[in-house]
This record gives C-alpha cells, sequence and structure tokens, in this order.
C-alpha cells in the first residue's frame, strides 16, 4: 500500500510551559513529584530539596513527535528530553524512516538503533527512537483503522489493574486502586534522622489502609546495597510489597547483593532508566522480581515486546513504567500482563488526571482502579488543537 509509506516526521515542544497556581501570598507551591525526594543529587546541599533542580529545568520538557503517511495520517506521540531529543529525530532519525511503511516496525527499529550505535545505546537517543517508534505504532493503527493492542496481536484481557503512584495512599485506596507507590523523601546522607523518618513515613501510611493494601517505595536511584538492605527489612512488617530503584541504573552487581539480603517475600523492582532488551536481561540475570520499562525511554514498543520476552524467559514481572496508553495496550496483549501503573500527576496529588492532558484528548481513565484499553485506531487520542506547539527546529527550505 503506498498510502502507508511515510513521507514526514516532526517534533513540537510547548509554546507555553504549564505554571502551578500561585497561592494568595503570591508564591508557586512545589508540584508533589518536583519537591523534597531523594534522588542522585540529594548529596548536594543546594539540590536536598528540589528534585525539579536536581535533575535540571529541562530534563523533563516534553516532546511531541508525529509522523505522517502518504495519505496524510499522522500518528503521536511524547517522550521527554526537550530539544536535545528533538534534534535527534530531525537530524538523524527522520532520514531512516521517510519512505517505510508504517507496518515495518522490526526494520524501522533496527535502522534507527544500528544508526546510531556510535552515540546512542542508552539515554536521549533512546528517547528519541521511542517517541518515533510509538508515533508509527499509532499511525498504524490509524491506517488500518485497528487500535494498537490488535495490531500486537489482540486483548487478553479487557481491562488492566492499575496502582496509583502518588503522596497520599489513602487517595488511592479511595479511588479503587490496586496499591500506592510513595517516592522515598530522605536519601542515605541525611543520616540516621532521615532514616527513621523514611521508616515512620510508611509507617503513617499503613495506619491509614487496610492491612492487605499492597504499598511500595520508589528509591529513585538514591541508595547504596547496606542502607537499601537495612530499609527492605525495617519496612517488610509495613506491608511493603516491593522497593523500586534503589540503586543506579547500571549497578547489577550491587542489584545481586542487594537481592541476596533482602528479606525474601519483599520484591525488588526497577528499570525505569534501564534501556533495550540486552539491558533488561542484566537485570533478570542480577535477580530482579520485576522490571519497569518506560515505553517512552526504553526502545518504543517494538523494544518492549523483545524485552518482555527476555523477562518472560527468566520468569520475572513486566509492570511498565507509567507510559499511558501505549503500555495500556500493550499490558492487555501480554499473558502475564496483570498490573500497570498510574501516575497522580495533579499538582497536589489528590486528583486523577490524564497522563497525556492537556495536549491529547480521549485517554481512558481508571475506574475503580481498572483501565479499560480503547478500541480506536491507534491510541485513540486526539491532539487538542488548543494547545500551544511550536516547532522544536526551524523547518528546513
Amino acid at each position: 500500500m503506498s498510502g502507508e509509506r511515510i513521507v514526514a516526521v516532526r517534533t513540537y515542544l510547548d509554546e507555553e510551559r504549564p505554571r502551578p497556581r500561585e497561592e494568595p501570598s503570591g508564591e508557586r507551591p512545589v508540584h508533589w513529584l518536583q519537591g523534597k525526594v531523594a534522588n542522585p543529587m540529594t548529596k548536594y546541599a543546594e539540590f536536598r530539596d528540589n528534585r525539579s533542580a536536581a535533575i535540571g529545568p529541562l530534563a523533563n520538557e516534553r516532546v511531541l513527535v508525529e509522523v505522517e503517511s502518504a495519505d496524510g495520517n499522522v500518528g503521536y506521540a511524547t517522550t521527554s528530553g526537550g530539544l536535545p531529543t528533538a534534534a535527534i529525530v530531525e537530524q538523524h532519525l527522520e532520514y531512516l524512516v521517510v519512505g517505510e511503511r508504517a507496518s515495518a516496525h522490526s526494520r524501522i527499529w533496527d535502522r534507527m538503533f544500528n544508526s546510531t550505535l556510535l552515540y546512542g545505546r542508552k539515554g536521549l537517543v533512546l528517547h528519541a527512537i521511542s517517541a518515533v517508534d510509538i508515533a508509527i505504532w499509532d499511525l498504524h493503527g490509524r491506517i488500518t483503522g485497528l487500535p494498537v493492542h490488535a495490531l500486537l496481536g489482540g486483548k487478553i484481557r479487557d481491562a488492566v489493574r492499575v496502582y496509583a503512584t502518588g503522596p497520599e495512599p489513602s487517595t488511592a485506596r479511595d479511588l479503587g486502586f490496586a496499591g500506592a507507590k510513595l517516592p522515598l523523601t530522605y536519601a542515605p546522607c541525611e543520616g540516621e534522622a532521615g532514616f527513621r523518618a523514611n521508616v515512620d513515613i510508611a509507617a503513617q501510611a499503613r495506619a491509614a489502609l487496610p492491612d492487605d493494601f499492597p504499598i511500595m517505595y520508589d528509591c529513585w536511584m538514591a541508595l547504596d546495597v547496606d542502607y537499601a538492605v537495612r530499609l527492605a527489612h525495617e519496612v517488610a512488617g509495613l506491608g511493603v510489597a516491593w522497593i523500586e530503584e534503589p540503586l543506579p541504573p547500571d549497578d547489577y552487581a550491587g542489584l545481586r547483593r542487594l537481592r541476596d539480603r533482602m528479606p525474601p517475600a519483599m520484591r525488588l523492582a526497577t528499570g525505569e532508566h534501564e534501556y533495550i532488551a540486552k539491558g533488561f536481561r542484566l537485570l533478570c540475570e542480577a535477580g530482579v522480581d520485576v522490571v519497569q520499562p518506560d515505553p517512552a525511554w526504553c526502545g518504543g514498543l517494538t523494544e518492549l515486546v523483545q524485552i518482555s520476552a527476555v523477562a518472560q524467559t527468566f520468569g520475572v514481572t513486566v509492570i511498565p513504567h507509567v507510559g499511558g496508553m501505549p503500555a495500556y495496550h500493550f499490558v492487555a496483549t501480554r499473558p502475564d500482563g496483570d498490573l500497570a501503573e498510574f501516575p497522580v500527576l495533579s499538582h497536589d496529588g489528590g486528583t486523577v488526571t490524564g497522563q497525556h492532558a492537556p495536549l491529547f484528548s480521549g485517554e481512558v481513565l481508571p475506574v475503580d482502579g481498572w483501565i479499560t484499553p480503547n478500541d480506536e485506531p491507534g491510541f485513540g487520542l486526539t491532539l487538542d488543537a488548543d494547545v500551544p506547539l511550536r516547532r522544536a527546529l526551524p523547518v528546513r527550505g
């Protein structure tokens, strides 16, 4: 079909970054995700109380990628990394994609990955590849009139159970989620007082919840092995189901030591900042219990299928890191996929909003802790024409 040939790849950035509401005092409150959260930069005093400053103000700037076919259909995807990611898409990946068929997922992915080996393999290059790949899956669905879950082989379950990530576990319970994940507040450099405060936060969360409601602790690459072992044992009796990403992403040997010393019934989860199936194989070999590939970072849906196959071989559970509709379409098609993550992205963490909002409409929100992937073509999302966007790079003549 000549109509499915890709004719253009474009990138956009938000014209106006959303600004948080102002309090009567005129001060802008810090979003719960960017406040005091333990992170790899906490050891520097100036970054200790604001994760946003620690990772750079533009590091998570959203990039919109659109891929257009000859018949006029357009597929969409988003990732992070701002202008550098957009430059990789338009100045390197575009020429490898234009002229290809939208259904040639493995061929296009292989071209993009191998062409960027000299400076890629992880990080922003994979963010760029992921967004292009997901946009092509969306485009393929729009061309054929099929939802992406059908293109992936068909749903095994009609709905996907989701747990919530946010600052208020009681909100997750009240909304019917399958569990609640908390951000770890204090890092090892903050001493014994910080350690006890981390344990107390978990204890307070448990006291407000039923005994059978799971809670998890997201440590966001902030710990060392000994601290993580001690924390795991301290919170095991509180029903903490897993500790997540406690070590730097590439510390495979440390993960092995940690898994060997953790309480047997507690799971070790990681992989949010890992890339491609070969990286996830190393996590599986290290004894990780749950891997958490992010579709918008790990290599896109095409590579997520490969990651899932590797994990299945090792008997390791795949629970994607956020990912929005691409993640839910994927999990619904997996034989062992029965849980996914839903981030509570409202400013105070108290209400549920779309992960793609306000950029897209048509997103399916959880009902009593379940998300039913839509049956609209592609991912079923519609770009909101009122959202101000600008081309990331100058249009070439």
